[in-house]
C-alpha cells in the first residue's frame, strides 16, 4: 500500500501512535504481546518508516554503505549480495557505492554523499592511503576490506593472500609443471593484491628449488576477460613458453582459455590455470577452472559484525582479521 503513515498502523493495531513509534525504534520496554500487535499491522499494510524520522528519533537511518571499484566486477558482484544478506539479517540496507578506483571516487564515498545518510561503511580501498584514510571522517564508523591501505585505527578484513597464492602455485607445482606464469598484474602501478599474490607465487616456485623468471609475470591493461586474453596471448606469441598459468583473477583465466584455444593448446595437458575468487561463472567454463575461493560468507558476516559493533559505541584501535579460503579443484588443473 502506498503511503502508508504511523497512524494508519496506529488505527489498524488500536494503539497509540507513540506506541507504534516505540516498536519501530525497538525501544525494549514495549510487551512482547504489544511489539507482535504492532508488528501485525506493520506487515499487514506494508509500513516503512521514514528514514528522516528514524534519524530524527534514534540519529540513526537503518543504511550501510559498501563502496568498492567496479559495481561490473563478478567478485564484486557476490560480494555485494552477501554483505547485503548479512546486513538485511541485523535491519540495515546497503547502498552500493562504485568508486572506480580513483581517489576523487573513495574520498566521496567515505566523506562525501553518504555523510549524514548512512550510518556506516564497508570500503574496499584501492588507491587512498592509509595516511589519509586515518584522517577522513573519523566519525563515520568504517570496516575495510582486502589487501589495500588498512590504518591500525580502523578495523579490516581480508583472506590470506600469499600463503592462497603459494597454495595455487604449490598445486600447480604437484602436476608436475615447472614453467609457471602470473598473469594478471599492472603493468604501470603495482596494486597491494597483485604485490602480495605475486609474492606468494614467487616463495612457492623458490621452495621448490625454481628461480622466478621475470619474463613470467604477464601484464595486462584491465581486470577483464578481453584484456587477459589479449595479453596471454601477446605473450605466447611472442615465444614464452609455459605449460601453467596461475591467474590473478578468474576474469584472466577465462581470458587465457581463450588464448590457449585459439592456439590449439589443450587445457590442462598442455598448459593448466588456476584463478582466483571463485565467481558463478568458472564452475561452467569449458574446462572448468581451478581457484582460489575467499570465504565471502564469513567475510561479510564479520565485516558487518565489526561496523555494527562500531556504530554503537565501540572504540578500541582496528581489529585486523583473516577469514579462510580454500583452493576449488577443477578441471583446469585437477587434483594429481
Amino acid at each position: 500500500m502506498a503511503g502508508v503513515r504511523l497512524q494508519d498502523v496506529a488505527e489498524l493495531a488500536g494503539v497509540s501512535m507513540k506506541t507504534v513509534s516505540n516498536v519501530v525504534h525497538e525501544y525494549p520496554h514495549v510487551s512482547d504481546r504489544m511489539r507482535e500487535r504492532v508488528q501485525k499491522a506493520i506487515d499487514e499494510l506494508g509500513y516503512r518508516p521514514n528514514l528522516l524520522g528514524r534519524r530524527l528519533a534514534t540519529g540513526r537511518t537503518g543504511l550501510l554503505a559498501l563502496a568498492f571499484a567496479d559495481v561490473t566486477l563478478p567478485y564484486f558482484a557476490e560480494l555485494a549480495r552477501r554483505v547485503s544478506d548479512v546486513a538485511e539479517a541485523q535491519g540495515y540496507r546497503v547502498l552500493l557505492e562504485q568508486t572506480d578506483a580513483t581517489l576523487d571516487g573513495e574520498r566521496a564515498a567515505v566523506s562525501g554523499i553518504e555523510a549524514g545518510m548512512v550510518d556506516g561503511i564497508v570500503f574496499q580501498p584501492s588507491v587512498m592511503s592509509s595516511a589519509e584514510l586515518a584522517q577522513t571522517r573519523s566519525s563515520l564508523p568504517m570496516v575495510i576490506l582486502g589487501e589495500g591501505a588498512a590504518p591500525l585505527s580502523i578495523d579490516r578484513v581480508m583472506i590470506d593472500n600469499v600463503a592462497a597464492a603459494r597454495e595455487a602455485t604449490t598445486h600447480l607445482l604437484r602436476l608436475g609443471r615447472r614453467r609457471i606464469a602470473f598473469a594478471g598484474h599492472e603493468p604501470d602501478r603495482l596494486s597491494r593484491t597483485s604485490e602480495l599474490r605475486i609474492a606468494g607465487y614467487q616463495a612457492a616456485l623458490e621452495d621448490a628449488g625454481i628461480i622466478p623468471d621475470p619474463a613470467m609475470l604477464i601484464p595486462s591493461n584491465a581486470i577483464s576477460p578481453v584484456e587477459g586474453a589479449v595479453a596471454i596471448g601477446a605473450a605466447l606469441d611472442g615465444g614464452l613458453q609455459l605449460d601453467a598459468i596461475m591467474c590473478r583473477d578468474d576474469l584472466a583465466a577465462i581470458g587465457a582459455l581463450r588464448a590457449l584455444q585459439e592456439r590449439g593448446l589443450r587445457v590442462p595437458e598442455d598448459v593448466a590455470i588456476t584463478g582466483w575468487d571463485n565467481t558463478l561463472m568458472t564452475s561452467v567454463t569449458f574446462p572448468s577452472i581451478t581457484t582460489i575461493a575467499p570465504d565471502l560468507t564469513a567475510l561479510a558476516t564479520r565485516a558487518v559484525a565489526m561496523l555494527c559493533e562500531r556504530i554503537d559505541g565501540l572504540a578500541t584501535m582496528g581489529r585486523h582479521e583473516l577469514v579462510g579460503y580454500e583452493l576449488v579443484t577443477r578441471e583446469s588443473a585437477p587434483l594429481v
